[in-house]
């Protein structure tokens, strides 16, 4: 008798593995549904020793080429997203483990961005806490139309952000390292240098990829570039922010917000001194965390879990 197929899906807060269908696998499959984060180190390998096939939700847990060793029974290795940075897929790869991706959608961030400029602009959790408790208009909001919108970056989701910033009756204007004019008439935007977007931008927005070149992006000049009345929302990664910078500007009000989705440290650990802080929004990495994109990710994840137990993986993602 052919012994169950062991699957461990990373950091499943919600416990989505625990309702998917996982029948389309031809082999009978043993899921095992991690809800909580462990952070790579023993704990970790010895949850996942003797798994077959690792399922890695975004970038949660990074899984490198010491965590890899470790795990002699892994040879798939599944990720959602058609990428993911937090894989060593070089060091998958040399140990003989199949690396597989999946589809995803972009709209969910670009919906989120959004949420939290318009939170953070119009004080929608201070004053939903108030009125619970009997109090009645205590704040005053920021007007988005006829206001400036400055965009890091306008790919495919700062591109869908500056759309949404027009139908407000924003003047959106955008930078980047390697941003032309003609890309920025294509999004609708206008190219300025980075000194003018800081100065003049009543709402910053984050939208480029992380990399070496880019962390760290946004530090003490840029904070302090920006106007007073000025908001900073991320909903990219932690890491293009000088995090001690950000929160000294926030703790000396030298911009009057920030709306988070990330952190340079994920989960965000209690205690934290940004969520001490009052003018800030935060979120815990939503961006993509929608029904409509969980259920690509799974039914990807079944497909390509499938697909390797037949000998043709699906979606196979390169070093």
């Amino acid at each position: 008798m052919t012994s169950p197929l062991r699957i461990a899906v990373l950091d499943d807060y919600q416990g989505i593995a625990d309702t998917v269908d996982w029948s389309p696998i031809p082999r009978s499959a043993q899921v095992t549904s991690l809800r909580d984060h462990i952070a790579p180190g023993p704990a970790l390998v010895e949850r996942l020793a003797g798994h077959e096939v690792v399922v890695a939700m975004r970038e949660r847990t990074p899984v490198d080429a010491t965590l890899l060793a470790q795990l002699p029974a892994l040879k798939l290795l599944v990720t959602t997203g058609p990428f993911n940075a937090a894989i060593d897929v070089a060091a998958a790869h040399r140990l003989g483990i199949t690396v597989s991706g999946t589809g995803g959608a972009i709209t969910p961030t670009v919906e989120h961005t959004w949420a939290l400029i318009l939170g953070l602009q119009r004080h929608l959790v201070i004053e939903d806490q108030r009125i619970r408790t009997g109090l009645w208009q205590s704040t005053v909001g920021g007007d988005l139309h006829g206001a400036t919108l400055g965009l890091v970056g306008v790919g495919r989701i700062g591109s869908r952000v500056a759309a949404i910033g027009t139908a407000f009756g924003m003047n959106v204007i955008a930078w980047s390292p390697n941003l032309t004019d003609e890309r920025a008439a294509k999004a609708g935007v206008t190219r300025v240098d980075r000194d003018t977007l800081f100065a003049d931008a009543d709402v910053v927005s984050l939208h480029m990829v992380l990399a070496e070149a880019t962390r760290g992006l946004i530090g003490h000049a840029e904070l302090d570039a920006m106007k007073p009345s000025a908001i900073l929302v991320n909903t990219s990664r932690g890491g293009l922010i000088d995090e001690t910078a950000l929160i000294e500007a926030l703790r000396d009000n030298r911009i009057r917000g920030a709306a988070l989705d990330v952190y340079l440290q994920e989960p965000l650990p209690p205690g934290h001194p940004v969520a001490a802080l009052p003018n800030t929004l935060l979120t815990p990495h939503l961006g993509y965390v929608t029904e409509g994109v969980m259920t690509i990710f799974y039914r990807d994840i079944v497909e390509d879990i499938a697909a390797y137990c037949s000998g043709s993986p699906l979606r196979l993602l390169t070093a």
